[in-house]
């Protein structure tokens, strides 16, 4: 009885002391209701630490095989395929992941998932631009759009993977003489981020603006009156739907190689596939849930259906290089 005893206090114990260190490149408010959940749902403690996903993944470097860290949360592929090519993401068996999450949106080696959906769209203005008159990302070097472009700085790792997805699309070729199309179309130089792109388009700077979807969600929801009324001035809309679809991209995590808590960091991403935190995601971060079947915001549901583009996300990541090179050589600044 004694044994028995100090076994279930062991166990008890061990059960008490299970916990989870994240690095998330989320901004603390967009994660964190989450893992408080995951904490009330399952007892495992969860350790956050927010900061850009540069910063982390270098951090992460540097710590190496001394990492404390369990799990990176970050944004865009291109990020997750660096961290996997750094070797700092371990491959995971988990059969609720890879039934749950289409192959597109994982790794094909299964070391990063993606979590939510995004899409970088085209913004515009209905008094100024004939919704006709748009169709493709392709389409916005037409000499029509000249001096009516506003869009982020080639820097801006959301760009890189729409110029990537171009690549795996089209070839580099054709992508770079687009890249010079768009550049002569600028409206000004690239500066500030997607919301300050929608703000131009209103502002009358530019008539057309690229930006990504949860940007103007959280714009149009927002509590500021300034930053709803705004985006109310703008519309959607879905490029390339006469063809492959609109480009996609996703947040997504990874269980790192050095990970203390192997087995309370698998369910914490499995958690994150969940019926209820797909559903958080719609409504609070204004992202298109990674898992079919979940009841999505009013507000995405008013942009209506639309044709996503099929290609596999890693190929992103393997075109992020080459994107890169010949943004510049256009001159995209």
């Amino acid at each position: 009885k004694k044994s028995l005893l100090i076994f279930l206090l062991l166990c008890s114990q061990i059960i008490m002391a299970a916990e989870v260190n994240v690095y998330s490149a989320r901004k603390e408010q967009l994660i964190k209701p989450l893992l408080d959940r995951f904490t009330e749902e399952t007892g495992i403690k969860v350790n956050l630490v927010t900061a850009k996903a540069d910063t982390l993944i270098k951090r992460l470097e540097i710590e190496g095989r001394n990492s404390p860290a369990d799990v990176l949360i970050t944004v865009d592929v291109a990020r997750l395929l660096r961290t996997k090519n750094e070797g700092l993401f371990q491959t995971l068996e988990s059969e609720l992941l890879s039934d749950t999450i289409p192959a597109q949106y994982r790794d094909p080696e299964n070391t990063w998932f993606g979590l939510s959906l995004r899409s970088r769209v085209i913004v515009y203005s209905p008094d100024r631009v004939d919704v006709n008159n748009l169709s493709s990302y392709e389409n916005l070097v037409e000499a029509n759009w000249q001096g009516r472009i506003c869009i982020r700085s080639s820097s801006n790792v959301y760009n890189q993977s729409l110029v990537a997805s171009l690549v795996a699309n089209n070839g580099e070729a054709a992508t770079a003489e687009w890249a010079k199309g768009m550049v002569k179309n600028f409206a000004r130089e690239p500066k500030g981020g997607d919301r300050d792109q929608i703000k131009a388009v209103v502002a009358g700077v530019c008539d057309i603006a690229v930006v990504n979807t949860y940007y103007l969600g959280a714009m149009l929801e927002s509590d500021q009156e300034d930053q709803s009324n705004i985006a109310k001035q703008v519309k959607l809309f879905w490029p390339n739907q006469s063809d492959r679809g609109t480009h996609m991209n996703v947040s997504g995590a990874g269980v790192l190689s050095a990970a203390p808590n192997k087995e309370s960091a698998i369910k914490l991403v499995e958690f994150l596939v969940s019926d209820e935190s797909q559903a958080w995601y719609a409504k609070i971060n204004h992202e298109y849930p990674v898992k079919s079947g979940i009841t999505i915001s009013d507000t995405l549901t008013s942009w209506g259906e639309f044709k996503a583009d099929p290609l596999s996300l890693d190929e992103l990541g393997k075109n992020n290089k080459p994107a890169v090179l010949l943004m510049d050589r256009a001159g995209w600044k």
